[in-house]
């Protein structure tokens, strides 16, 4: 077996692109999920070492020289952070020129040949889901009889393998939280939404939705909901429990939690049994008589992608929701006291001014505790980006720089004839002021920090952060 080494490599100061962040970019308020699809493989493979660099504040001078001890090195990558990684990676195999370096994740799966092709110092990239194809690649086998990657022939020829197979057997995924006992901090992970210390892990992969921007059942999970049993998972949250005392909250970290509403209120009376606070991620179509079940049995709080006010958008992206059953989902949560964390998406196809001003009234109206808005992201591999580069929305880009910042801050790339990117990147900080800078709900987040007076330090500092990040971009001029 190789010594293998599995990286979250440095990259912006605050930047959560790595292997558990499901937008790709530096936030509002600084945020860090468990690097989860790193954390998976490394339980397969005996012996192995996780290191999430940006949690620990590593930069490349630190995590260079681990290349030293280490026969395989397995970096996860982002289209924002690949120019950057792709420097880490041949200072590594500087270091260490007979180390084999692959990299992973959702860039490198939808362009294994253009990766390949941005430096020697590649040796594979992983397609799809990489668990047991990185696991053979430690194991020591030739890189041509592993199926599911793309490599370098000693010519320099570019190969690539078949497809590996689907994994269908969910319950074969070893559990990650001994990886994160072993490897990680819970201290360094926090998300504003989440109580504090949380731990997070996948029950299933696969998404069944068809929304047009969402990167990952796109590239790698896939559109089929593939879950491990309710007993599996039951057995890991009461393992996390043991392992991590601290644990204030356990998060579910798939797309759509809720999708088989049968196996969820199974793991929710388990939970229950165990005493366990847990969230999840929800579509906000969830029946009220689900939502009982859930959150009798210690469900907390719901991340729900609203994504937009107007039909008509919601339409053209493919969600598969309608404003009105958004809701009365809205007025079941409030009933049953279930927290909610709403996403917004301004800049999304068919888009106007008016569009916007009705997403920031429809967030008012269904009052989520806490809003996170996100500006379009035309990333590589989603229908959104060939919407892009066939309309000509998007500038020339050669390796997701446009979906960013020189500091990592998420920037609008999408231009329409009707709506300029700048008006959208601008209508962002006026969502955020619109929703949060209200008599009602100032109240409501003072409520809270009475409550529960442990949170009022974390809160003002993210409190901190938040208007340090409104301040940094000029005043709206263009929408009233």
């Amino acid at each position: 077996m190789m010594r293998t080494l599995f990286l979250n490599p440095p990259s912006y100061e605050g930047f959560d692109g790595g292997a558990g962040a499901r937008y790709q970019a530096k936030r509002e308020i600084r945020s860090y999920w468990y690097p989860t699809w790193l954390a998976q493989p490394a339980a397969i493979v005996p012996d192995s070492t996780l290191v999430d660099a940006p949690p620990a504040g590593l930069e490349m001078a630190d995590v260079v020289p681990l290349a030293r001890n280490h026969d395989l090195v397995v970096l996860h990558t982002s289209s924002p952070s690949f120019k950057g990684d792709v420097q880490l990676a041949e200072a590594m195999k500087a270091e260490h020129p007979s180390v084999l370096l692959g990299l992973v994740g959702a860039k490198v799966a939808v362009e294994p040949a253009r990766s390949l092709e941005a430096s020697p110092a590649i040796d594979f990239v992983g397609r799809e889901e990489f668990d047991f194809t990185v696991a053979e690649v430690a194991e020591g086998r030739p890189l041509a009889a592993v199926d599911g990657i793309s490599y370098r022939r000693p010519d320099g020829a570019v190969v690539h393998n078949p497809d590996r197979a689907v994994l269908e057997d969910m319950d074969r995924l070893p559990f990650v939280v001994p990886v994160y006992k072993r490897h990680l901090d819970p201290r360094h992970y926090a998300i504003g939404y989440l109580r504090h210390p949380y731990i997070s892990f996948y029950t299933g992969r696969g998404c069944r939705s068809r929304c047009t921007y969402c990167l990952w059942p796109q590239t790698v999970g896939g559109h089929r909901y593939r879950t491990r049993s309710a007993g599996h998972v039951l057995e890991e949250a009461g393992l996390a429990r043991r392992l991590f005392p601290e644990m204030q909250e356990l998060f579910f970290d798939d797309d759509t939690f809720t999708d088989d509403r049968p196996r969820a209120e199974q793991i929710a009376r388990g939970l229950g049994r165990l005493g366990i606070t847990w969230s999840c991620n929800a579509k906000a179509n969830v029946p009220r008589e689900t939502l009982e079940v859930l959150a009798a049995n210690g469900l907390r709080l719901l991340v729900v992608g609203y994504e937009s006010g107007n039909q008509q958008v919601l339409n053209n992206v493919k969600k598969g929701l309608k404003v009105d059953r958004a809701r009365r989902f809205a007025k079941d949560c409030r009933d049953l006291g279930i927290t909610v964390h709403g996403t917004f998406i301004l800049g999304l196809p068919g888009e106007t001014k008016e569009t916007i001003q009705e997403t920031i009234r429809f967030a008012r109206e269904v009052n989520p505790h806490t809003i996170q808005v996100s500006v379009a992201a035309p990333y590589p591999g989603t229908e959104l980006y060939r919407q892009a580069v066939e309309n000509g929305w998007l500038p020339a880009d050669e390796d997701g720089a446009t979906l960013v910042s020189g500091d990592g801050t998420q920037l609008a790339s999408l231009d329409y004839p009707h709506l300029a990117r700048t008006e959208i990147l601008e209508s962002l900080d006026l969502f955020y002021k619109r929703f949060y800078f209200r008599a009602g709900k100032l109240a409501e987040m003072s409520a809270e920090l009475v409550r529960r007076p442990q949170t009022v330090g974390r809160r003002l500092r993210e409190g901190g952060e938040f208007v340090h990040f409104l301040g940094r971009r000029p005043r709206s001029t263009v929408l009233p």
